[in-house]
């Protein structure tokens, strides 16, 4: 079993390894130091997830892969842990049950359990399946250690002591009745907002459309809704995110967006478009693929309220300082490692169970 301290210098060595796989391209491979079968298969394996998933392009994997590489350097991984008493850490085995709507999306689950002192037992997405093997083959291959402390499963999970779950409303009502016995964390749906003033730089609105477009919308952090003063004008909006009209040439977006409009114009909805997406009135959160919802508002007092009756269905609010802890724009898809999903510290349940 790895220290705590194997532990932690194997995450930095896998930081290391993603920060010289996302200096490389596919072609010239040879140029990076240790250039071993590692640097290939994992070329080989993001391949793989592309032909698997079509949401998942290159482009959107190498973020993803590039975010990780920038959140697991030394500095980062100190300064996320210093708080922590691992020490008192009570070896458990965490069952990770992860959605596989975005790349990599539970893995910071996973970089929780291990670096904490667990073992995990993971239950992939059938979405997401490709990539967490390989990382996890490797940091068996840089730290032994590891070797018994991961494991994945196909089937029913069996022999755990604590379950971090993470999947849909209806899922969540699954999960709550069977391991509900269990230390648990379930996570349900949660959906992102943006709040607009109306005085936005065209530099902000453009990073905002990094909040809606990355990963094609599909995250809990992506901005499905926008909340806007009441005589608020979209034209500038519009303009700014024209730098993402390229998504219409990707089919599985091309054809969520087709059929959302056709379902608006059929319903005779009122919506708003500008060749590769739309804005449609709604007070919902959940809006689909290459649509968001707006909403108006008349005061700050009265979005205040909206936000604190709907808390428990937002993952990210973005924008202005109206409200507390808000994140600028364009950051919601580059989390640091103290950023918890719905706010639950992951580190602090795991060592008070």
């Amino acid at each position: 079993m790895a220290t705590l301290e194997q532990r932690f210098k194997a995450f930095v060595k896998l930081g290391e390894f993603f920060i010289n796989f996302t200096k490389t391209s596919s072609d010239n491979l040879s140029s990076v130091d240790d250039s071993d079968e590692w640097y290939s298969n994992f070329e080989s394996a993001i391949t793989l997830a592309g032909h698997k998933n079509g949401w998942f392009t290159r482009q959107q994997l190498m973020f993803a892969i590039s975010a990780w590489a920038e959140q697991l350097k030394e500095k980062n991984l100190n300064e996320w842990l210093f708080p922590y008493p691992l020490e008192n850490n009570t070896h458990k085995i965490v069952a990770i049950i992860m959605a596989g709507n975005i790349p990599l999306v539970g893995f910071h689950d996973f970089v929780a359990t291990l670096i904490s002192g667990n073992q995990v037992l993971v239950k992939c997405s059938s979405n997401d399946n490709i990539l967490l093997p390989f990382i996890a083959n490797y940091l068996k291959h840089i730290e032994p250690g590891l070797v018994s402390e991961i494991e994945f499963s196909e089937g029913k999970l069996n022999k755990f002591d604590v379950v971090i779950a993470t999947g849909s409303n209806n899922t969540a009502r699954y999960f709550e009745h069977y391991f509900g016995n269990k230390p648990n964390i379930i996570r349900k749906n949660r959906n992102s907002i943006a709040i607009l003033t109306g005085e936005e730089t065209k530099e902000q609105l453009k990073e905002l459309g990094e909040d809606i477009f990355r990963y094609y919308g599909l995250g809990c952090r992506n901005v499905s809704k926008l909340f806007v003063p009441v005589d608020y004008n979209f034209d500038a909006f519009f303009k700014s995110i024209n730098t993402y009209q390229s998504l219409i040439d990707q089919n599985k977006y091309a054809n969520n967006y087709d059929y959302n409009k056709a379902v608006y114009l059929m319903s005779e909805f009122k919506f708003l478009d500008n060749g590769f997406f739309l804005l449609k009135e709604d007070a919902a959160y959940a809006s689909p693929i290459g649509t968001a919802f707006y909403e108006r508002y008349n005061t700050t007092v009265e979005l205040r309220k909206i936000l604190l009756r709907d808390s428990d269905q937002i993952q990210c609010i973005v924008g202005s300082d109206i409200i507390e802890n808000s994140l600028p724009f364009g950051k919601t898809q580059k989390p640091d490692l103290w950023d918890y999903a719905d706010g639950i510290d992951t580190v602090e349940f795991l060592l008070k169970t």
